[in-house]
């Protein structure tokens, strides 16, 4: 060989085959200055299935087609360090079949002379060779290793099988590659598999394969596995196992690395079924949710009761004798024990939420609250919300869920004040729920069911808003099932003195002013009053005087009454301009309401069509409807029967 890489190239045709033949592995000596093959042995012959002669004195660049760059690049480095290595080329074979090559080349002959020496390998076969001899030498040393290895896990079996039967979690054994190499009783019990089915397999394909969901679980990252790979303990508090019947169950587990030399050869794993801890959260999670739901809706009722609580109503109980309120409490008596839905009207301040009230504590739902809407107190895009509740996100400003007014009040009474305050276009949403008591809350497509007792109160004329397109028809049919009508103050005097006296001792108690009490005179100049706030003016006027009595009650209904009477008590000197034709306000506002009244007697109640008051007045319904409220006077209070129609006209 020192022999030939001394000969120049023009000298080294014949000796340099010679040398070339005698390597083991294929060779090729190039003349890379003049790019040509100037010898290659038989064995580079039989690697491309060719005859040494066809390629002796051709290209190199030829042989190599197609990767020039690369060779070139290669053929620099080999003249200039002498040697190169490389795995990037190819070579095809005769039959067409591309061969993969190992390349390690040299300088030969002299330095100025251009003369390399490739030795070519096949990779595959390379690759072959090593694995083999990897083989056995893993063979050799392999027999004894796992035989040892074997008498280990037996060792440990034999030792530990008393423990391993009486124990009731799950254990099983596995090696280095995840086989099984036992499974105590329990185990099996808990897997439905027999010990020596599991033996040899694979355990996590067998009963670790996937997640609770059916999700792929693979074995790269199995717990299990990690145990033996790092030589640390596995704690898994869940986790899912499949029994043999292809039914699964949650886990917990602990996986223990096996040690031996300090090398990781195992790993043994010890589980328990937590089914029934898992269903035991999972109904104790219900409970939670369900108390929490519970929870709130009791905070929503406390709260609200509380805010009712801390309400100044007007009585707590119905007080008077006349015939007015005999007949409202017998008609509550009639209806109370029903579920019957009930509309009260009459004018503000006459108590028609005591009426509410009433009808709900003597019914079979009093133990359940009473829910209070002021519908004109609610603005017109938040009905829907307040009445059905809405969901978190269903609107700007719904940052969590709401429970509405018909939830709130489910196995008890919604009190819908001022009833006809609500929107037309809402009326159909509360009719569908008076109808079937079910409802959505906003944002959500789940159908609630409630059993809600609803009264209703007002003080418009329902009738005149229906023929007005204000209020719906069959709205107004399914409120009106049992109708009662709060009665004016005025139409009942005969229950002032009572009222009075009550007022006064709450006033008293409130304020701290001992020793008020009601005189004739004072419970005579009540009586003439009109009270056109009704109750509600009543108790006003009773704690005004509570708060500035100077020992005694002096009423000071000047200015109040539209009758005068404090004019006519106070002195007998006679007016300034006594002589004068001008009407005092309060005079014109008489006059007006006296008007308003002598028409609705002539129209027999009727505010609208062609005999009804308004007609009579040349005004809107709507506009008498205005001034009716103003003056406080109910137009139902002067309905009439046709037989009654009939014969006044006579």
């Amino acid at each position: 060989m020192t022999e030939l890489l001394t000969h120049s190239a023009s000298d080294t045709s014949s000796s340099a085959r010679h040398w070339v033949d005698q390597l083991p592995e294929p060779a090729l000596l190039v003349d890379a200055e003049q790019d040509v093959i100037l010898a290659l042995n038989p064995a580079l012959g039989r690697l491309l299935g060719v005859s040494r002669g066809s390629l002796t004195g051709s290209s190199c660049t030829r042989l190599f087609r197609g990767q020039g760059p690369m060779l070139i690049a290669f053929t620099e480095e080999t003249l200039y360090r002498g040697s190169a290595w490389s795995r990037d080329f190819s070579l095809t074979h005769r039959d067409g079949q591309t061969v993969e090559l190992e390349i390690s080349a040299s300088r030969a002959g002299e330095p100025d002379e251009h003369v390399m020496l490739l030795l070519l390998r096949d990779s595959n076969r390379l690759r072959v060779r090593r694995e083999r001899h990897d083989a056995n030498h893993c063979h050799r040393g392999g027999l004894l290793e796992w035989r040892r290895i074997e008498e280990l896990f037996k060792d440990m079996e034999r030792e530990n099988q008393l423990i391993l039967h009486a124990v009731g979690e799950g254990i099983y054994g596995v090696d280095a590659e995840g086989r099984a190499t036992f499974v105590n009783p329990a185990a099996e019990r808990m897997l439905g598999w027999r010990s020596d089915e599991l033996m040899g397999r694979v355990v996590h394909r067998v009963m670790h394969h996937s997640h609770e969901d059916g999700s792929l679980f693979p074995l790269n990252q199995c717990p299990i596995y990690e145990a033996f790979r790092n030589g640390s303990v596995m704690r898994v508090d869940e986790d899912w196992f499949w029994r043999k019947d292809g039914s699964g169950f949650p886990v917990e587990y602990t996986s223990t690395p096996i040690m031996d030399n300090g090398h990781p050869v195992g790993a043994v794993l010890v589980f328990r079924d937590v089914s029934q801890r898992h269903q035991a959260q999972k109904q104790l999670q219900k409970a939670l949710e369900e108390v929490e739901s519970l929870k709130h809706k009791l905070e929503i009722e406390n709260a609200y009761l509380q805010e009712e609580l801390s309400a100044e109503y007007h009585f707590h109980e119905i007080v008077g004798q006349s015939d007015a309120i005999k007949a409202i409490v017998r008609r509550i008596g009639l209806v109370a024990p029903t579920d019957a839905n009930v509309l009260v009207t009459g004018e503000s301040g006459t108590g028609k939420e005591l009426i509410a009230r009433a009808i709900h504590h003597a019914g079979s739902r009093q133990e359940r609250p009473l829910i209070r809407v002021n519908c004109a107190a609610i603005p017109k895009d938040l009905f829907e919300s307040e009445f059905f509740g809405h969901v978190k996100g269903a609107f700007t400003g719904a940052i969590n869920d709401r429970i509405g007014r018909f939830e709130l009040a489910d196995g008890g009474t919604l009190f819908l004040d001022e009833v006809g305050e609500i929107p037309i276009e809402l009326q159909g949403k509360l009719l569908r729920v008076l109808q079937d008591q079910e409802f959505e809350r906003v944002g959500e497509n789940l159908t609630r069911r409630v059993d809600v007792r609803v009264i209703a109160a007002t003080n418009l004329d329902l009738q005149v808003a229906v023929a007005e397109k204000l209020f719906r028809e069959d709205l107004y049919f399914r409120l009106n099932v049992f109708p009662i009508e709060s009665v004016p103050l005025r139409q009942r005097t005969e229950d002032i003195p009572m009222l009075a006296q009550e007022f006064l001792q709450r006033a008293c108690t409130r304020f701290n002013r001992p020793g008020l009490t009601l005189t004739n005179r004072d419970v005579e100049q009540l009586q003439h009053y009109h009270w056109p706030g009704n109750v509600r003016e009543l108790e006003n006027v009773i704690e005004r005087q509570v708060i500035t009595a100077n020992g005694r009650l002096d009423f000071d209904l000047v200015g109040r009454d539209t009758a005068g009477t404090k004019q006519a008590l106070a002195s007998d000197a006679p007016p300034r301009h006594s002589g004068a034709q001008v009407k005092t306000l309060q005079e014109m506002q008489k006059l007006e309401h006296d008007n308003l009244v002598r028409a609705l007697v002539a129209a027999g109640g009727r505010v609208s069509g062609q005999d009804g008051a308004a007609a009579l007045l040349g005004i809107k319904p709507t506009t008498l409807a205005s001034r009716l409220k103003k003056s406080g006077i109910n137009a139902a209070s002067f309905k009439t029967t046709d037989a009654e129609a009939e014969s006044r006209s006579r």
